[in-house]
């Protein structure tokens, strides 16, 4: 099965995105996601943290941590897709309470 039917004459729905609050959040949104099969890849964006799933209906959908706008420098600008890394982005915001 290639998923649901996606453009053309029918109705779907492409993508979808759930903002968790904390590093810790999406370090357990990956674990749980990983233990249930359906964790499917995982990017750092800059200003986001993502984590991404396709659900029991081919749905794909994001978790994701928003980094905090003061920290976000020259990334706000620019169209960043890198490995995800939690436990270093923990430790670099740890300093600031947001891990």
């Amino acid at each position: 099965d290639a998923g649901p039917p996606s453009g053309g004459r029918s109705v779907g729905l492409y993508h979808i995105a759930w903002e968790v609050p904390t590093l810790d959040d999406l370090e357990q949104a990956r674990d749980s996601l990983a233990a249930a099969g359906a964790l499917v890849g995982s990017s750092d964006h800059g200003v986001n943290k993502s984590l991404y799933s396709v659900d029991p209906d081919g749905n794909e959908f994001e978790v994701m941590w928003l980094v905090p706008p003061e920290h976000w420098g020259d990334a706000e600008h620019e169209a960043i897709i890198d490995p995800l890394d939690i436990a270093a982005e923990r430790r670099r915001f740890a300093e600031f309470g947001l891990d």
